[in-house]
């Protein structure tokens, strides 16, 4: 049966989300129980085709890559795939009427990170981190509003600025990771082999503006989606925090993390906050 597959699908989307990332996965399960498995299934797609890219360097990550784009693309067009993590996709993408030009801007912005090391202009840069975060958010909100267009439109630009804001906090988090193994520089005009304090100061500025821009959002979202968003808002809003205490010079060295204990305290405090109506 049809079903059967279709509920491993959801089951292996849910799976990934939850070995991948375990702060995401905390996020998510505070979202209402109506959207939370199209959130997963999300994940797991943009979630394959990054380790895709930044993984499997054990392999032909051309070919890999390029396969995995013509077998999401025939899911979406024949709504099924033997893959689960596309079927699981497909089933959301059709649901609540995603937009194609967000997929193919994220697996462009995917795609670069085979080849392209150094992002040398602004330009470059909003371009990568749109396709790369911005349309996923558009994406989730997709979700979140339920085909409330009005709603979408009205909330569209603050999820885009949220997507921004965890993104440039990974950029952060796995720079020693993205610099000194994979060679890439995401910041433009940014030296990161002498990574000072005034520029590490320049892009947190940056990305505060984009999480107060993104809060705005979260204030407004139907209330099944609201508590999981904030919870994410709070734990990026924390990262931030550490890297922002943490020198430019171990930045460099380490990559910044929160520990179990800390996202714990940190969903305690959300959830306070959302009882108390304080969102």
């Amino acid at each position: 049966m049809k079903a059967i597959f279709d509920d491993i699908s959801y089951t292996t989307a849910k799976n990934v989300t939850n070995a991948y990332s375990t702060s995401f996965s905390l996020a998510t399960k505070m979202l209402g129980q109506s959207i939370r498995q199209d959130i997963y299934n999300i994940y797991g797609f943009v979630r394959f085709a990054d380790e895709i890219v930044d993984t499997f360097h054990d392999y032909d990550k051309e070919t890999l890559f390029d396969n995995f784009e013509e077998q999401l693309y025939k899911a979406l067009d024949q709504k099924i795939s033997l893959n689960p993590i596309l079927n699981a996709f497909q089933h959301t993408f059709h649901k609540h009427q995603l937009c194609r030009e967000n997929v193919v801007s994220f697996m462009k912005s995917m795609k670069l990170d085979l080849h392209k090391q150094n992002y040398s202009t602004k330009k470059e840069y909003d371009a990568y981190i749109y396709g790369s975060a911005d349309v996923v958010g558009l994406m989730c909100l997709k979700v979140f509003v339920k085909g409330d267009l009005e709603m979408f439109e009205q909330l569209k630009e603050a999820a885009m600025k949220l997507g921004s804001a965890f993104q440039k906090v990974n950029f952060l988090r796995d720079l020693k990771e993205d610099f000194e193994n994979l060679n890439r520089t995401y910041f433009p005009n940014t030296n990161l082999s002498a990574l000072d304090e005034l520029s590490k100061a320049a892009i947190i500025a940056e990305i505060e503006d984009d999480f107060e821009q993104g809060y705005q959002g979260i204030l407004r979202l139907p209330i099944d989606a609201k508590f999981g968003v904030f919870t994410a808002y709070r734990y990026y809003k924390q990262l931030l925090l550490k890297i922002k205490n943490t020198p430019a010079v171990e930045i460099k060295s380490t990559r910044i993390r929160i520990s179990n204990p800390k996202k714990i305290e940190l969903l305690t405090r959300s959830y306070v906050k959302y009882q108390l109506n304080m969102l």
